[in-house]
């Protein structure tokens, strides 16, 4: 079980209760405390805050429940991990604190930023579930993106946004409803959550309170889990950064974390791995994860998952799913579809 902090779902009562719906009844289909939400020492399972989120928005009729449930909330909800960035010198050393201790929050989170090699000046900020096959969860992307951006406009300024947002799921009202909220074109079926900003955001400078910083700091080392399961999750991670360059090979993984690639090779036969058998476990769930949410044509899923034809693509997904992509495409989005043999 992974979890998340109550504050998670600061106001959503009131919220579900605007929107005519019964928050009480929302949290106890899913066995969510009452008592849980909105208070930071209590902690709730991620999957079922993700299915009530979904829940809150089909039972309200509100497509936009991530995005209306972001506007009451902040940087305040993260604790301590907030408290800390925002003592931080810069944006940018606020993104790191962010990066590195989100897990004070929920282990079941990360955010990172990339600076763009073919696009000097731009950097891109992610928002990742670390969870695997989960069910569709755009309203719980876009409460994510939408706390993001509230806390990038308390660093930057209110009138602050982003250049792009990518979006992994399709539209779910309007773009121009996207672009209203986000201030920035929205860009749907990506390969991953979060947006694309100016490198040059990153080195404004705060208002730093070093001795402050550093107390938070300590404290969050001592509560945050580590980063890494092992090697096949470093692994697994740059693996699935790298597929869709084309070349996520052995010797650039191993080059990328500093070891020889016959170390590389021992290191994960010790837990039980081979480094073919990690890539196919990344492209198996990138490949069930872009079937499920997107409509992206098969092509560019190849293209995706590092391929260099679509034959490649149809032969794996029998041998992941017993199923062509387009067929598997359709049992995952109505499980009526599915075989006898699938139940």
């Amino acid at each position: 079980m992974s979890l998340i902090r109550g504050t998670s779902l600061s106001g959503f009562p009131v919220l579900v209760e605007q929107l005519g719906g019964c928050p009480a009844e929302l949290l106890r289909r899913r066995r969510i405390p009452e008592a849980a939400v909105g208070d930071f020492e209590s902690f709730i399972d991620y999957i079922c805050l993700l299915e009530v989120l979904e829940d809150a928005a089909r039972d309200t009729g509100a497509p936009t429940f991530g995005r209306l449930l972001a506007e009451v909330q902040g940087i305040e909800i993260l604790g301590s991990v907030g408290a800390a960035a925002r003592t931080a010198p810069t944006v940018g050393d606020a993104m790191v604190t962010f990066a590195r201790y989100l897990g004070a929050y929920s282990p079941a989170i990360e955010v990172r930023l990339t600076p763009l090699d073919d696009r000097p000046g731009l950097t891109t900020f992610e928002f990742r579930i670390l969870l695997q096959r989960l069910s569709p969860h755009p309203q719980g992307i876009e409460l994510a993106l939408g706390v993001s951006l509230r806390v990038f406009r308390l660093l930057l300024g209110a009138t602050w946004s982003p250049l792009r947002v990518h979006l992994p799921h399709t539209a779910l009202t309007s773009r121009s409803d996207y672009t209203t909220y986000f201030g920035a074109p929205p860009r749907f079926e990506e390969s991953f959550a979060g947006f694309t900003l100016r490198s040059s955001d990153l080195d404004r400078q705060l208002t730093p309170d070093p001795t402050t910083h550093a107390a938070l700091v300590a404290y969050l080392k001592t509560v945050t889990p580590p980063g890494e399961a092992g090697v096949a999750t470093a692994v697994a991670e740059l693996i699935r950064r790298l597929l869709p360059t084309g070349d996520a090979s052995l010797d650039l993984i191993a080059g990328h974390l500093g070891l020889h690639p016959r170390t590389l090779q021992r290191r994960l036969a010790a837990g039980g791995a081979t480094f073919a058998e990690v890539v196919d476990a990344v492209r198996r769930d990138v490949a069930e994860r872009l079937l499920r949410d997107t409509d992206m044509s098969l092509g560019h899923l190849a293209r995706e998952l590092g391929y260099a034809e679509q034959g490649a693509l149809t032969r794996a997904s029998h041998r992941w799913f017993g199923a062509a992509p387009l067929t598997h495409r359709r049992a995952l989005r109505h499980p009526s579809l599915r075989s006898p043999q699938d139940a």
